[in-house]
């Protein structure tokens, strides 16, 4: 397989099972935003996170690409493209209640900042939530998208979230209140 066809060379890509469409569509800025998301999750995981995170964070990883693939696929039904349900979102849920257990309960908000690890994950965090935007955004003007997708995002987001708590708390670094200017 060669890398490249130069058939998206006039500014076009090819769906999976489907048309080609301009690379600026409203589908293809979604499914980058998760590989961007999914990048930026691998850039985390090289700050040596620990075992147990990096993980969490790989099998996560996969998932992204399992979305991605769904959204690349005008029908996934048809295509066996639907990858991600139920399971995965109370998987994430059941990470960010054990998480938040071994973590002091949080009393104000908090700077994305901290160890270099966590700073990865506000990032990867931030890129999370306009993958979330892109999907409804999408899925406001085509049928056919898995509502799982959404919630997956929402609840990852938080994950991620919870996960810059641990990084700081693991890398013995203290998180940045945010205070409101004077």
């Amino acid at each position: 397989m060669k890398i490249y066809t130069r058939t998206g060379d006039e500014g076009s890509t090819g769906l999976f099972g489907g048309p080609r469409v301009s690379k600026d569509d409203d589908r293809i800025e979604a499914y980058g935003t998760i590989d961007e998301l999914n990048a930026a999750i691998g850039m985390a995981r090289s700050t040596g996170l620990g075992i147990r995170l990096d993980r969490q964070l790989c099998q996560i990883q996969s998932e992204l690409f399992s979305i991605g693939a769904e959204l690349a696929t005008p029908d996934p039904d048809q295509h066996q493209m639907r990858m991600i349900a139920h399971k995965h979102i109370a998987q994430l849920e059941h990470w960010i209640d054990e998480h938040e257990q071994a973590l002091p309960p949080l009393k104000q908000f908090i700077l994305p900042a901290g160890d270099a690890g966590a700073t990865h994950l506000h990032l990867a965090r931030a890129i999370c939530r306009r993958a979330e935007r892109r999907i409804v955004k999408l899925m406001r003007c085509e049928s056919g998208l898995s509502q799982e997708l959404v919630i997956y995002l929402n609840r990852l987001s938080d994950l991620l979230f919870v996960l810059t708590r641990v990084a700081n708390r693991d890398a013995d670094v203290e998180e940045v209140p945010w205070s409101r200017p004077e």
